[in-house]
Order: structure tokens, then C-alpha cells, then sequence
């Protein structure tokens, strides 16, 4: 009996982090798509994972101390001569999110 419990707990444990990894899959592939498309982040920022190579703004694989937060931060509100995507509703809060979470995921450590 505590085989069974056991089973149906590792069973249960497993698809719930499939999930998790198919959602997370999907997250990506969105913030890839506002990412390259429709944010053109890739015409000033280079970033490998998503084979943008533009060299206006700074190499997001080179930044540290870059999290997911901070990135948020920065889309939303602009720096520098980067608009603020999130002001000036550019961008959607949820592409913001979605966005920051891509590129926060992606940088090479």
C-alpha cells in the first residue's frame, strides 16, 4: 500500500513539472517572438539565444547582475535612450512580463 502512495505521489510530482516545463517552454517562445518581432529588441541589443546581433544598446549576455526584475524595470520604464516600452504602451504589461522573463532566462552565464 505505501508502494502505491508512493508511486502516485512520484506520478503526480512528474506531471506537474511537465507541465511546468511545457508553460515555461511556451513563455519562451513568445518572449523570443516579442523579443525579435514584436519589440525588435534584436535590432539594438545582441543576445545569442535569440541570434540578434545589434550593437546600439548592450550586449544583454554580458550585463551582470541581470535578473528578471531588472529587466522588467528597464523595458517598462527606459533608460537611456531605450523608450519605455511599458509608458509609452509600446508593450503590453503581460508582453513586459513575458519579455523580461525571456530575456532573463536566456542570458549566457
Amino acid at each position: 500500500m505505501k508502494k502505491k502512495i508512493f508511486l502516485l505521489i512520484l506520478f503526480l510530482i512528474t506531471i506537474s513539472k511537465t507541465h511546468l516545463l511545457s508553460a515555461d517552454e511556451a513563455k519562451m517562445a513568445k518572449g523570443l517572438e516579442i523579443f525579435n518581432e514584436t519589440a525588435a529588441c534584436s535590432a539594438c541589443h545582441m543576445l545569442k539565444a535569440a541570434a540578434s546581433e545589434g550593437n546600439i544598446g548592450p550586449n544583454l549576455d554580458t550585463v551582470e547582475g541581470l535578473t528578471e526584475a531588472s529587466v522588467m524595470d528597464i523595458v517598462t520604464h527606459g533608460l537611456g535612450v531605450m523608450p519605455a516600452f511599458g509608458e509609452d504602451e509600446i508593450l503590453t504589461k503581460e508582453e513586459i512580463a513575458i519579455v523580461s522573463f525571456y530575456v532573463a532566462n536566456s542570458v549566457q552565464k
